[in-house]
């Protein structure tokens, strides 16, 4: 007889997914320890096997379960009255540079991720795509293929742009560079 409900297990390793995610995001995957992590999701250390192979198989399954994440709520927005350009705005906004343990995994992650495992880069490459899919369908939505160019160009001048500002020390620096980002990426869009 189990100890726990069935779906005991699927919810603690969400629970896992979601502190682990927030807390690389914010001390990088190398400055996250696995007590560390199993702490913020109120476990013990001891527990971490039960729900992962590895260190590398929760970074893996953290990445692809962030990006499934911005997936669904760029869905969300882009399938509700939000433009495109509220959408750059958003991502380009002082809180979410500011905060990026609530933020997007890329720009929080993506030097880290270069330097990780196959199975966490490929992770990644599966959910960046699908980012960008959805990015080119709201493009051009009857030809979102046609769009799939573009929405590289303006995923990575998001993402380059958020990532500079959070290195710069000069706050009216960081803000300008937020600012002609936005410029660059709603101009990139219109094209």
């Amino acid at each position: 007889m189990a100890r726990y409900p069935s779906a005991h297990k699927e919810v603690t390793r969400q629970r896992i997914l979601e502190k682990a995610g927030r807390r690389f995001k914010e001390d990088g995957i190398d400055g996250s320890g696995i007590s560390t992590l199993m702490s913020d999701a109120g476990l013990t250390s001891g527990a971490f096997y039960a729900h992962f192979e590895s260190k590398n198989d929760l970074v893996a399954s953290v990445v692809a379960e962030e990006l499934r994440t911005q997936e669904a709520r760029y869905d969300t927005m882009l399938g509700s009255s939000t433009s495109l350009e509220d959408l750059v705005r958003e991502y380009l906004s002082p809180e979410h540079r500011d905060h990026p343990g609530s933020g997007c995994p890329s720009a929080a992650l993506l030097d880290e991720i270069g330097r990780c495992g196959d199975a966490t880069r490929q992770a990644y490459t599966d959910g960046a795509m699908r980012v960008v899919d959805k990015i080119a369908a709201y493009l051009i939505p009857q030809n979102p293929k046609s769009a799939r160019g573009l929405a590289i160009g303006l995923f990575t001048t998001m993402v380059g742009t958020l990532q500079l500002s959070r290195a710069i020390s000069d706050q009216e620096l960081a803000e300008e560079i937020l600012n002609i980002g936005i410029d660059n990426a709603l101009a990139l869009a219109r094209r």
